[in-house]
Order: C-alpha cells, then sequence, then structure tokens
C-alpha cells in the first residue's frame, strides 16, 4: 500500500538550501517570503509561504489575464465575422448596383425596353420600381412622340396632295384657272395653314409659351353672346336651348375662351346628324363654374371618351377627316382650359350625343361669396 501523496496549503512552499523549490508551486516562489529552516545550526532549506494580500492579487492578475485572453477571441472572432458580413453585403449591393447603372446606361443611349428586377422590399427594390416606372413611361412617351410626328405628317400630306393635283391640272391644262378652280385651291391653303396654326398653338401650351391676359369675365353673359353671334348665321341648322345665368366671375382670357366655344361649336355643328339640337347650362359647382356642353347624336363609344382630347385622334368615319376637323380642336381646348387652372371631361349626352363639362376656378371675390 503506497503511502499517501505529499500535500500542504498552496500558500506554502519548501525549498531547500539553494532555494529550488521542492514542494509547491514554482511560479509563487517569487512571491513567498522565506523563513530558512536549520539542523544543528546548519542550513539545510526554506519555508516559504505567500502573504493572503499578493495571493488575491495574484488571483486577480491570472483571472484578468484570462478575460483578456478570451475578450481577445471573441474581438477577434467578431471583427472577422464583420469582415465577412461586409464583403458579402458589398457583393450583394454592387450586383445590384451593377444592374442599376447598366439599365441607366441602356436608358441613356435610348434602349427604354430595359427593365430591372424588383427583388425584396428594401429601398434598393423601391428605387427598382421606380426605374420600371420611369421606363414605362420613356418608353410611352417615345411611342406617342413617334405615332405624333407619323399623324402630323399624314395630315400635312393630305392637302399638300390636294393642292399638288390641282396645281398640277392647271399647269397641265386640264382645269381652267378660273375662280372656282382657285378658290378650292385657296381653301386647301386655309385648311393646311389653320392645321399649322393648331400645331403650333399646342406647341406653345406644351412650351408654357401661351399668352393668356387674364381678367375678370362674366362667364354666363360671355357664352350667351359668343352663342348669340355664332348661331345668329344664315343657314345654321342648330336647335339651341341655353340656361346660362349671370353673375358667375371667372379670371379668364376673353380671346382664349373663345377659341374653346368656337372648338366645341364647331365640333357640334361638324359631326351631329339633322337635325342637330345644343343644350348648354352653367351652374355654380363649389368653388368652380361648370359649364355643360350637351349636343344630339350621334354618340361616342364609352371606350372612346377619354381618348376625345387626344392629338389628331378621331372615332370613327362619323368623326372622321372628311368632314373637315383636323382632329386638334379638342386638344386645343382642353390645353387652354388648363392653361386657365381648370378641367374638361367628356361623356356621354342625355340628347344622344356627347356632353363636355368644363371647369373653371371662379373669381376670388365671387368664389367667397
Amino acid at each position: 500500500m503506497n503511502p499517501p501523496a505529499l500535500t500542504i496549503d498552496p500558500r506554502l512552499l519548501l525549498l531547500d538550501a539553494n532555494k529550488r523549490v521542492v514542494i509547491g508551486p514554482e511560479w509563487r516562489a517569487e512571491q513567498a517570503v522565506l523563513k530558512p529552516i536549520t539542523v544543528d545550526e546548519r542550513l539545510v532549506g526554506y519555508l516559504g509561504y505567500v502573504p493572503r494580500l499578493q495571493m488575491v492579487a495574484s488571483l486577480e492578475r491570472v483571472f484578468q489575464a484570462q478575460q483578456t485572453r478570451t475578450y481577445a477571441a471573441i474581438a477577434l472572432g467578431l471583427f472577422a465575422a464583420v469582415l465577412l458580413n461586409a464583403a458579402l453585403i458589398a457583393h450583394w449591393l454592387s450586383r445590384r448596383l451593377r444592374a442599376l447603372g447598366a439599365g441607366t446606361t441602356a436608358i441613356a443611349q435610348g434602349n427604354y425596353e430595359v427593365r430591372l428586377p424588383a427583388q425584396g422590399h428594401d429601398e434598393l427594390a423601391q428605387l427598382a420600381d421606380d426605374f420600371n416606372r420611369m421606363a414605362v413611361s420613356l418608353q410611352a412617351a417615345r411611342q406617342a412622340r413617334q405615332q405624333w410626328i407619323a399623324d402630323i405628317a399624314h395630315e400635312l400630306r393630305t392637302p399638300l396632295a390636294t393642292l399638288r393635283a390641282e396645281i398640277e391640272a392647271l399647269q397641265d391644262g386640264i382645269r381652267k384657272p378660273d375662280a372656282a378652280n382657285l378658290d378650292s385651291l385657296a381653301q386647301e391653303v386655309t385648311r393646311l395653314t389653320r392645321l399649322v396654326d393648331d400645331l403650333r398653338l399646342l406647341s406653345l401650351s406644351d412650351l408654357g409659351a401661351l399668352d393668356y391676359r387674364f381678367a375678370p369675365l362674366d362667364l354666363g353673359r360671355f357664352v350667351a353672346d359668343y352663342l348669340h353671334e355664332a348661331t345668329a348665321r344664315p343657314g345654321q341648322r342648330l336647335a339651341l336651348s341655353t340656361d346660362l345665368p349671370e353673375g358667375l366671375s371667372v379670371r379668364a382670357d376673353g380671346d382664349r375662351l373663345d377659341q374653346v366655344l368656337a372648338n366645341l361649336l364647331q365640333n357640334t355643328l361638324r359631326y351631329t346628324h339633322d337635325p342637330a339640337a345644343l343644350e348648354v347650362r352653367l351652374v355654380r359647382d363649389g368653388d368652380e363654374a361648370r359649364l355643360s356642353w350637351e349636343d344630339s347624336a350621334p354618340g361616342v363609344p364609352p371606350e372612346a371618351l377619354p381618348r376625345l382630347t387626344e392629338r389628331l385622334y378621331r372615332v370613327d368615319e362619323s368623326r372622321a377627316s372628311a368632314s373637315g376637323g383636323s382632329g386638334l380642336g379638342l386638344a386645343i381646348a382642353q390645353a387652354i382650359v388648363e392653361g386657365h387652372g381648370g378641367r374638361m371631361a367628356a361623356s356621354a349626352s342625355t340628347l344622344g350625343g356627347l356632353r363636355w363639362d368644363v371647369w373653371l376656378p371662379l373669381h376670388t371675390e365671387a368664389a367667397h361669396a
């Protein structure tokens, strides 16, 4: 049976005569207080002990060293994790931003068909959605511009072809240069001039350069005077009914409103079937004056109503260019109304034809009356 291992208090050390540790932790030797051990007055060794305060301080230093190593390992791990996440996020962002940059370059080069994948619900996904909507708008604008140019070319070609044919007939002696033939030429020139003037007016409106001379104007009296003069001409075939009370004042340009009324009346006279009827009403609608303009048949299909103010748009053969219209009158009317801060909308008329509602802001004093 082996004797039990020799153990002593952890604070005690036993050293030989040369101060080498015999029993106890060697690393505590420097902290120990040594007491000599003599036998027959001969030094045989030392008994060392570590004071309690030094023991506690040593334990604290050991604990602090362990904590420092632990925190350093944690910090290094976190730093590595941050670097890895930053690299992944940078790669993810750069990939999406490269797609956005490529899309922007394509748009700048005129490719409006490009679309970005909108994935997720973050700000970049919202930016991709906005980019796609912008691309759709630009593509629609280009198509509208191309269609606009094609329509203008078509509208200009018709009177120019007629003029060319008539002039060639005169040059070849097929037709004589009498008053009737010259009057036909003058009509085509007038039609061409009117078309060019209408295009110029719309261009000025688009640029915000259309000139307006605003002044307070009694809308009921103004419309009544215009209709009285316009329908009093000989050979007029229109049954007119009005309800135009005075006292509704708007801030407007009378000359421009004349153009609006002229285009509406021209539209009615050109396209309504005999016997033609027209009802014009004026009422107050909140802080606006609402002018209702209703004519008799034929009507307009419901799906065509929102497009009536598109430039050069015609519904069908009943409202075609054969009757003399350029397809710009209602677009001009809308541009002028919007230039007055108002709006206009088309709907079906109770008379079987077309109804226009025109809203114009009341003059300030009238609006608060």
